[in-house]
């Protein structure tokens, strides 16, 4: 189903403004963390991930999105104080040298509380303010925006797959506003690769268009997961034609967003697929 692209949001960010519908806003994946499924390790060294997020400047990335815990099916959690000992140093470093908002990946309260007032702008939580109940009153209080993401333990649905996920984010969504969290800083993310198996991260990326009914900006991120490593039996590395693929898709369904590690190529891509349906 073609999305019919009338929806408009600005979505205030610090000194920043996101103007969501307009185009398609492509958000950079940095990792300072040694297991992740894709380049855990490769920035871990400050020094390295700075650099890493300038290259990705260049190559066009709107919004930089560091990591400090490894989100992989069976990676370890670690605690607050070791993700802010990996994330905050950078955070602190990006903030006087790059000119693009600074998103931090992470559902915990405390890492939250201490990048934001380190100058982060906006927090990215992989288990839609469901984990820790502090969370959406730490972003509130910064007054940041907030992406929102589908996740579960385990991959089993008793229902329609697209229904239950709705269901948790509509949860995500009133947890946000409970909080003091305005409308226009949320942001959903359908969380593929997350509490899915492939087979259905394919049905979902097939009807990603249903969840625009709920009104709200959505990110993507499909960005070299294993779902494209098992159509394409190739490793992470060698699945940016796949990932590709998955964008465009995510355009033409809608999506606002995309979050991804090879930024040169989706934005040449999301340039092209945006002409044609914005």
């Amino acid at each position: 189903m073609k999305y019919n692209f009338n929806r408009k949001v600005d979505v205030p960010c610090g000194k920043y403004t996101l103007h969501l519908g307009t185009k398609t806003y492509i958000m950079g994946i940095l990792n300072v963390t040694p297991d992740s499924f894709s380049d855990g390790g490769s920035y871990v060294n400050v020094d390295a991930a700075i650099e890493h997020a300038k290259q990705m400047i260049r190559d066009g990335a709107d919004i930089i999105d560091i990591g400090g815990e490894s989100t992989r099916p069976g990676s370890a959690e670690v605690d607050a104080a070791e993700e802010l000992r990996r994330v905050l140093p950078v955070v602190e470093k990006l903030v006087q040298e790059i000119d693009v908002p600074i998103s931090v990946d992470t559902y915990k309260a405390e890492v939250a509380d201490q990048v934001l007032s380190a100058g982060a702008h906006m927090i990215n939580d992989v288990w839609g303010l469901q984990r820790d109940p502090a969370l959406a009153n730490v972003v509130a209080k910064h007054n940041a925006p907030i992406i929102v993401m589908h996740n579960q333990i385990g991959t089993s649905y008793e229902g329609d797959i697209i229904e239950e996920m709705s269901a948790f984010l509509k949860k995500s969504i009133q947890l946000a506003l409970d909080a003091g969290i305005p409308k226009e800083k949320i942001i959903l993310d359908p969380g593929i690769g997350f509490g899915k198996t492939s087979e259905q991260n394919i049905h979902v990326m097939n009807r990603l268009d249903e969840l625009n009914h709920l009104g709200y900006p959505i990110l993507l991120g499909t960005s070299r997961k294993s779902t494209i490593g098992k159509i394409l039996d190739l490793p992470p590395h060698e699945r940016v034609e796949g990932t590709l693929a998955t964008s465009v898709i995510g355009i033409m369904h809608g999506m606002d967003i995309l979050r991804v590690h090879d930024i040169k190529e989706n934005l040449r891509a999301a340039k092209v697929a945006d002409a044609i349906v914005r």
